[in-house]
Protein backbone atom coordinates (compact mmCIF):
# COMPACT_ATOMS: atom_id res chain seq x y z
CA UNK A 1 0.00 0.00 0.00
CA UNK A 2 1.32 3.16 -1.04
CA UNK A 3 0.99 6.50 1.17
CA UNK A 4 -0.69 9.69 -0.55
CA UNK A 5 -0.96 13.08 -0.22
CA UNK A 6 -1.88 16.46 -1.45
CA UNK A 7 0.10 19.64 -1.19
CA UNK A 8 -2.01 21.87 0.70
CA UNK A 9 0.13 25.07 1.96
CA UNK A 10 3.71 26.66 0.73
CA UNK A 11 5.31 28.71 3.10
CA UNK A 12 8.30 31.02 2.84
CA UNK A 13 9.59 32.13 6.66
CA UNK A 14 12.14 34.50 6.59
CA UNK A 15 14.27 34.17 9.78
CA UNK A 16 16.57 35.99 11.84
CA UNK A 17 20.14 35.44 12.95
CA UNK A 18 19.94 32.43 15.59
CA UNK A 19 20.84 33.25 19.49
CA UNK A 20 23.50 30.40 20.90
CA UNK A 21 21.80 28.73 23.86
CA UNK A 22 24.45 26.35 24.32
CA UNK A 23 25.01 22.49 25.71
CA UNK A 24 21.51 21.20 27.36
CA UNK A 25 20.81 17.82 28.29
CA UNK A 26 18.99 16.75 24.54
CA UNK A 27 22.15 18.53 23.10
CA UNK A 28 23.44 21.91 21.48
CA UNK A 29 20.75 24.27 20.92
CA UNK A 30 20.17 27.44 19.46
CA UNK A 31 17.10 29.46 18.58
CA UNK A 32 16.01 31.53 15.05
CA UNK A 33 13.64 34.19 15.13
CA UNK A 34 10.65 34.09 12.72
CA UNK A 35 10.76 37.61 11.09
CA UNK A 36 7.87 37.21 8.62
CA UNK A 37 7.12 36.04 4.79
CA UNK A 38 4.13 34.72 3.19
CA UNK A 39 2.35 31.33 2.40
CA UNK A 40 -0.45 30.08 0.05
CA UNK A 41 -2.26 26.58 -0.64
CA UNK A 42 -5.66 25.29 -1.23
CA UNK A 43 -8.20 28.49 -1.51
CA UNK A 44 -5.94 30.39 1.10
CA UNK A 45 -2.99 32.52 1.15
CA UNK A 46 -1.46 35.68 3.47
CA UNK A 47 1.07 36.40 5.30
CA UNK A 48 3.87 34.69 8.44
CA UNK A 49 3.78 36.97 11.48
CA UNK A 50 7.48 37.92 12.56
CA UNK A 51 7.64 36.42 16.31
CA UNK A 52 7.58 32.93 16.25
CA UNK A 53 10.99 30.58 16.72
CA UNK A 54 12.41 27.36 15.62
CA UNK A 55 14.44 25.65 18.35
CA UNK A 56 17.39 23.93 16.88
CA UNK A 57 19.29 20.84 18.69
CA UNK A 58 21.69 19.16 17.67
CA UNK A 59 21.53 15.64 19.53
CA UNK A 60 24.79 13.87 17.80
CA UNK A 61 26.76 14.82 15.21
CA UNK A 62 23.74 12.83 12.53
CA UNK A 63 20.80 14.59 13.97
CA UNK A 64 19.28 17.91 14.44
CA UNK A 65 16.06 18.52 15.52
CA UNK A 66 13.81 21.02 14.93
CA UNK A 67 10.73 22.53 16.97
CA UNK A 68 9.18 25.74 15.23
CA UNK A 69 5.64 27.74 16.10
CA UNK A 70 4.51 30.62 14.86
CA UNK A 71 1.35 32.46 13.45
CA UNK A 72 -0.09 33.58 10.02
CA UNK A 73 -2.45 35.48 8.88
CA UNK A 74 -4.45 34.94 6.07
CA UNK A 75 -5.55 37.41 3.75
CA UNK A 76 -9.05 38.13 5.04
CA UNK A 77 -7.57 38.15 8.58
CA UNK A 78 -7.83 35.20 10.07
CA UNK A 79 -5.09 33.91 11.96
CA UNK A 80 -3.49 29.63 12.04
CA UNK A 81 -1.32 28.80 14.93
CA UNK A 82 1.11 26.32 12.94
CA UNK A 83 3.94 24.34 14.61
CA UNK A 84 6.43 22.36 12.40
CA UNK A 85 8.62 19.55 14.21
CA UNK A 86 10.72 17.60 12.42
CA UNK A 87 14.63 16.18 11.91
CA UNK A 88 17.68 16.73 9.95
CA UNK A 89 20.22 13.96 8.99
CA UNK A 90 23.31 15.92 8.95
CA UNK A 91 25.39 13.10 7.06
CA UNK A 92 22.69 12.63 4.02
CA UNK A 93 23.31 13.97 0.38
CA UNK A 94 20.06 16.45 1.10
CA UNK A 95 21.63 17.87 4.38
CA UNK A 96 19.20 21.18 3.88
CA UNK A 97 16.01 19.19 3.70
CA UNK A 98 14.48 18.52 6.87
CA UNK A 99 11.10 16.47 7.22
CA UNK A 100 8.13 17.72 9.26
CA UNK A 101 5.13 16.87 10.70
CA UNK A 102 2.59 19.76 11.34
CA UNK A 103 -0.11 20.84 13.53
CA UNK A 104 -2.93 23.83 12.51
CA UNK A 105 -4.94 25.43 15.20
CA UNK A 106 -7.76 28.01 13.95
CA UNK A 107 -11.20 29.00 14.96
CA UNK A 108 -14.16 27.58 13.19
CA UNK A 109 -15.13 29.04 10.05
CA UNK A 110 -13.47 28.59 6.36
CA UNK A 111 -10.29 27.26 7.66
CA UNK A 112 -11.03 24.68 9.83
CA UNK A 113 -10.34 21.66 8.00
CA UNK A 114 -6.90 22.93 9.16
CA UNK A 115 -7.90 21.42 12.27
CA UNK A 116 -8.26 17.87 11.33
CA UNK A 117 -6.24 15.20 9.71
CA UNK A 118 -2.49 13.80 9.64
CA UNK A 119 0.21 16.71 7.99
CA UNK A 120 3.75 16.41 6.85
CA UNK A 121 5.97 18.27 4.94
CA UNK A 122 9.70 18.87 3.51
CA UNK A 123 11.28 21.94 4.41
CA UNK A 124 14.20 23.65 2.65
CA UNK A 125 16.66 25.26 4.15
CA UNK A 126 17.42 28.49 1.84
CA UNK A 127 20.62 29.52 0.38
CA UNK A 128 19.83 33.39 -0.03
CA UNK A 129 21.72 36.22 1.28
CA UNK A 130 18.26 36.52 3.50
CA UNK A 131 18.02 33.22 5.34
CA UNK A 132 14.81 31.73 4.86
CA UNK A 133 12.77 28.64 4.51
CA UNK A 134 10.65 27.23 2.25
CA UNK A 135 8.11 24.83 3.90
CA UNK A 136 5.85 22.51 1.48
CA UNK A 137 2.71 20.93 3.38
CA UNK A 138 1.05 18.13 2.54
CA UNK A 139 -2.47 16.70 4.29
CA UNK A 140 -2.19 12.43 4.50
CA UNK A 141 -5.26 11.09 2.48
Amino acid sequence: MLLEANLVLTLIVETGESEEVGNTPRGYLKVVPIKGGSFFGVNVKGKVLPGGYDWNTVINNDTEHHLSKYILKTDDGTYISIENEGYLELKEEHSNRIKTSSRFEVTEGKYDWLNSGVYVGSLEVGKTESPSKNIKIFKMK
